[in-house]
């Protein structure tokens, strides 16, 4: 799209690859912004000027929660991996194949939990204080 006047705009084509690598690295449109020298707000228009960049950001984050979310899911419900312990016997290495464990983190299952449910799982009920509840006052004649 043209620039539609004003100062010229400092929009490259290469940026498009640019803030797709650094959306893959987590950084905000802020973050972003200082990246490529300007203000947030340029960010946001140059969202709305280059569709492509814009899809790129999306691309990039999207990749990169994903990521972090298979890691948070393994580290939730535990997981195993090979690895090679290596020792000295009669002054020569040797590497032995085995298999490390790790226990299911119930931090990281309750943060699974919080994002995923978190109508049932947040950290605190929301109780209404409208002060609407209904008072019956009844008056009675002595005798």
């Amino acid at each position: 799209m043209a620039h539609a006047g004003g100062r010229p705009t400092k929009f490259r084509a290469e940026y498009v690859e640019q803030v797709y690598r650094l959306c893959l690295l987590g950084l905000t449109d802020a973050e972003l912004a200082t990246s490529f020298d300007v203000e947030e707000q340029t960010i946001n228009n140059w969202k709305i000027d280059h569709p492509e960049f814009f899809e790129s950001i999306k691309k990039g984050r999207e990749i990169a929660d994903s990521e972090v979310v298979e890691k948070l899911l393994h580290r939730a419900k535990g997981y195993s991996h090979p690895e090679d312990k290596i020792f000295l016997h009669e002054g020569q290495p040797v590497i032995v194949p085995t298999t490390k464990h790790y226990p299911p983190d119930t931090a990281a299952a309750f943060i699974w939990l919080k994002n995923r449910q978190s109508s049932k799982w947040r950290d605190k009920q929301e109780i209404e204080h409208t002060g609407n509840v209904p008072i019956r006052v009844t008056f009675t004649r002595q005798e």
